[in-house]
């Protein structure tokens, strides 16, 4: 946190030695201008697709003990040097004997046992510390941020649970085909027959990243809303979705389609979760505080006392005051949503539950990109219309 939140640039190889653990939790931030300088987001996010790499003797060492017979069968050529390095792997550019042009992701080392023990070392800390906030244990909490970068971080290093994991959103995206179309969302091929949990065999996709638009600055406004209803969908309207889906993870094609990748991290998340959700940006997005403070309410057991509940509305009527007439330059998603998920579990029993921190976090992330890219923007009214869709084409609503 040290390294984060100074002044001065963070020291990128000492994160990277403390381990995956670290280097996730600067990746949370990476988006994060609102609460560190737009500087050091900009130097966190080369944590995307910029970490460090192996040597190449390693890289061979990897393949020869790693990779399956019917991988070293299959590859024509091979490129030493890598084209990306994230966290957990590095991908090289490679040739299939077949002729396809290929990406290879190869588990740089044995992360599991030491990233386990940090995150039960700093679980124990934070329980610690939680005493003095007890009511945020059901909601968004350090314990909560934690399980589930250790879930995704434990899934991303099986790396079979990539083609597993575009399979589910393929099945999603045909599921819904009638209903809600997606035509710009796609998923790589991948060659299962020539990879296992180390190594990994995919189409290369020719395109930017998102984080190569931000850089870029190219990213359309459009191209942004069409994410969000793309991935909204997913999320609000069924609860399963790309768990991890920060810039590095997502590629703009030169047919302008989005590409997931890194597909190991599906999320699922409690129908009463997402519902409540959709129902509380829907109505905000109409301009109906009332019946939006309400749909939070409904995720109590119980409703709360009379006198509870015009607590609890009198605090987010002060929270979302002017909201719908500020830029998210000027008024950060994320950081109302924080407050707002504080007071609703503080104030109307709420409970989103450890499962619903997922969604939170992947509305960090498309908060974080329209402030880097679009911070004019009124995000809200912006998101009624894709919002009124999934209202109609996935049957959400109250």
């Amino acid at each position: 946190m040290r390294q984060i939140t100074k002044k001065s640039p963070a020291n990128l190889d000492w994160i990277q030695k403390q381990g995956l653990l670290a280097v996730k939790l600067s990746q949370i931030f990476a988006l994060r201008p609102d609460i560190i300088s737009l500087e050091k987001c900009k130097q966190l996010q080369t944590l995307y697709s910029k970490a460090s790499t192996i040597p190449t003797e390693d890289v061979f060492d990897i393949l020869k003990e790693k990779a399956p017979d019917s991988y070293h069968d299959g590859i024509a050529w091979f490129d030493v040097e890598p084209m990306a390095a994230a966290s957990v792997g590095q991908v090289h550019r490679a040739k299939l004997k077949s002729g396809e042009d290929v990406v290879v992701k190869i588990i740089k080392e044995d992360h599991e046992k030491k990233f386990k023990r940090d995150v039960k070392r700093m679980t124990r800390w934070l329980r610690m510390a939680m005493v003095l906030s007890p009511k945020l244990r059901r909601v968004g909490n350090p314990i909560a941020l934690l399980d589930h970068v250790q879930d995704y971080t434990l899934r991303e290093l099986d790396l079979r649970n990539e083609i597993n994991g575009a399979a589910r959103l393929q099945a999603i995206k045909e599921e819904l085909s009638s209903d809600f179309p997606m035509p710009r969302l796609r998923f790589p091929r991948y060659y299962p027959e020539i990879s296992n949990r180390h190594v990994l065999v995919s189409e290369l996709v020719t395109g930017d990243t998102l984080e190569q638009g931000i850089e870029k600055s190219s990213l359309q406004w459009n191209d942004l809303l069409e994410l969000f209803r793309i991935h909204g969908a997913y999320m609000f309207g069924v609860g399963t979705f790309h768990g991890d889906l920060h810039p590095g993870n997502c590629i703009l094609d030169l047919d302008g389609n989005f590409v997931f990748i890194d597909n190991g991290a599906i999320c699922d998340t409690p129908r009463k979760v997402s519902e409540s959700l959709f129902n509380f940006f829907y109505h905000l997005s109409s301009d109906n505080k009332e019946l939006a403070f309400e749909a939070l309410i409904s995720l109590a057991e119980r409703r709360p006392k009379p006198a509870n509940v015009e607590k609890f509305k009198m605090e987010m009527h002060e929270i979302y005051r002017d909201f719908e007439n500020l830029s998210v330059g000027e008024q950060s998603l994320t950081e109302v949503m924080m407050k707002t998920v504080r007071e609703a579990v503080e104030k109307a029993g709420a409970d989103f539950g450890e499962e619903g921190f997922p969604i939170i976090r992947s509305l960090m992330y498309m908060d974080g990109l329209v402030i880097r890219t679009h911070p004019e923007v009124k995000l809200i009214s912006q998101m009624g219309p894709s919002l009124i869709e999934f209202r109609d084409g996935l049957g959400l609503g109250d």
